[in-house]
């Protein structure tokens, strides 16, 4: 069985070409600027701190984007789009930085990237936000970045318009328990009661975090709440359907690509074509089968109607009870009823209309499309809570995601039943499914979060972290 939470080689063409795979999506309201919403959108998957002499950098060759949907059909409304160049100061040398990168201008840093961020909207216009912008390097180790944190500052750009954006290396912030996972769904806390981990006698205990001291790179992008919403609208009506935003990132590849015998070289030609995507951190890791994954990747959120029914009837949710014999009976019954996961289709595909849950709705209509769905209504937390909305923390996911949202957690939850019974208030989940987990449900990364842009930590060097 492939189960990966998030969005780390999701899928086989996409796990073959690291540079154009986004790996998580976050949307919230900015907490120390409540006027502005955040979006990073993550690509290049599990990078070694200790990666060089050919250290870790966005595609030349890739287009990147952050899309909005403000109007409910799961097309783009707003796209922001990232395209990056790769310079070289010295040809003559194979090294990275050949002394010190005390700044983003340092004669000593070899080989580094620009970038610039264009907005296009649906009606065709374009606007340049921002040309020869400066990534930061990656975080070699203490005698080639001594100041990391203040390199990374410097490579928060601050635009006009209120905006602000980063694109660059930052800590992994994401975390799971990818070795249990990957291994049939075993859950170290509850291995006990796992068929197979039962048989071989394994305990339960704490789980591990695999992505623990790894890297990736982000693009980070600050704007003002009234520049995604449909027509400009900035309110404090939480039930108002423009309150809410559908978002997702794409990677896209031109069509053709011809390699240069003997040159070392290639060169592309033709449109862009999509190669990668992401909305909601499972979609196409848990929910489509190996089988589609690659045709999820190329098409738009409008188009998900065609997933819709591994959605009504989710894979990993008949399995639970098959893996832990006797641990999920209600959940096994309505398996085998064959109802529509209502609750999921509406996590999912619609967002949660009005009515279901007090002072709150994410619904963006009835075309069903993978998308975070963040009401920017809901201000930030004043004491946000990991496991987001079935905790009672209206701004967590899946109202968009914040950096720290257990949402591995979560997902296993509302896929063992814990969600179901908001659209069917007869059904009673399992006592499983409100403490079902990976085991991490209290941890966090080893570099901290920030409390302000662009919120994911700093990057783990390799000189103290060679071999993650």
């Amino acid at each position: 069985m492939r189960f990966i939470l998030s969005s780390h080689r999701e899928a086989p063409e996409i796990s073959k070409d690291p540079v154009a795979d986004s790996t998580d999506l976050y949307a919230f309201v900015s907490p120390d600027a409540p006027g502005t919403v955040t979006l990073i959108a993550n690509y290049i998957p599990l990078q070694n701190p200790a990666g060089g002499p050919n250290f870790y950098e966005f595609g030349d060759d890739v287009l990147y984007e952050i899309h909005i949907d403000n109007d409910g059909d799961g097309r783009a409304d707003i796209s922001y789009q990232f395209r990056f160049t790769t310079h070289l100061r010295n040809r003559d040398t194979f090294l990275y930085n050949t002394g010190p990168i005390a700044s983003l201008n340092s004669p000593n840093w070899n080989r580094f990237q620009t970038y610039t961020l264009t907005r296009v909207e649906a009606g065709g216009r374009t606007t340049t936000l921002g040309e020869d912008l400066t990534c930061p390097p990656c975080n070699v180790g203490p005698l080639s970045t001594p100041d990391y944190p203040a390199l990374a500052d410097a490579a928060v750009h601050h635009l006009r318009g209120g905006r602000k954006v980063f694109a660059g290396q930052r800590a992994e912030g994401f975390y799971v328990d990818l070795g249990s996972i990957f291994d049939l769904a075993d859950l170290r806390p509850f291995q006990s009661l796992q068929v197979f981990a039962k048989a071989q006698g394994l305990p339960d205990q704490p789980g591990v975090n695999a992505t623990k001291e790894l890297n990736v790179h982000s693009l980070a992008l600050q704007v003002p709440i009234h520049e995604l919403t449909h027509q400009g609208w900035h309110g404090t009506q939480v039930h108002d359907s423009r309150a809410t935003i559908g978002v997702w990132t794409s990677a896209s590849r031109r069509a053709a690509r011809v390699i240069e015998a003997g040159e070392g070289t290639d060169s592309e030609s033709g449109p862009f074509v999509q190669v990668s995507r992401l909305g909601n951190p499972l979609f196409n890791e848990v929910i489509v089968p190996m089988s589609r994954k690659d045709e999820w990747n190329a098409v738009p959120p409008a188009d998900d109607k065609r997933f819709a029914t591994y959605v009504a009837h989710p894979e990993l949710a008949r399995l639970l009870p098959v893996l832990y014999p006797g641990v999920f009976p209600n959940l096994a019954a309505l398996d085998a009823s064959d109802k529509a996961r209502a609750d999921l289709l509406a996590i999912l595909l619609t967002g949660i209309p009005k009515g279901v849950i007090p002072g709150f709705q994410n619904f963006t209509g009835a075309t069903e499309a993978d998308m975070l769905r963040l009401n920017v209504s809901v201000p930030p937390s004043a004491h946000p809570n990991i496991l987001g909305l079935i905790a009672g923390d209206k701004a967590g996911y899946p109202n968009g995601r914040r950096v720290f949202d257990d949402v591995v957690t979560i997902e296993l939850r509302a896929i063992a039943g814990l969600t179901y019974p908001l659209v069917d208030h007869g059904f009673t989940p399992d006592a499983a499914a409100s403490v079902v987990t990976d085991g991490l449900t209290d941890s966090s990364p080893e570099a901290p979060y920030l409390t302000t842009f662009p919120y994911l930590g700093v990057p783990y060097d390799g000189y103290h972290h060679p071999a993650s």
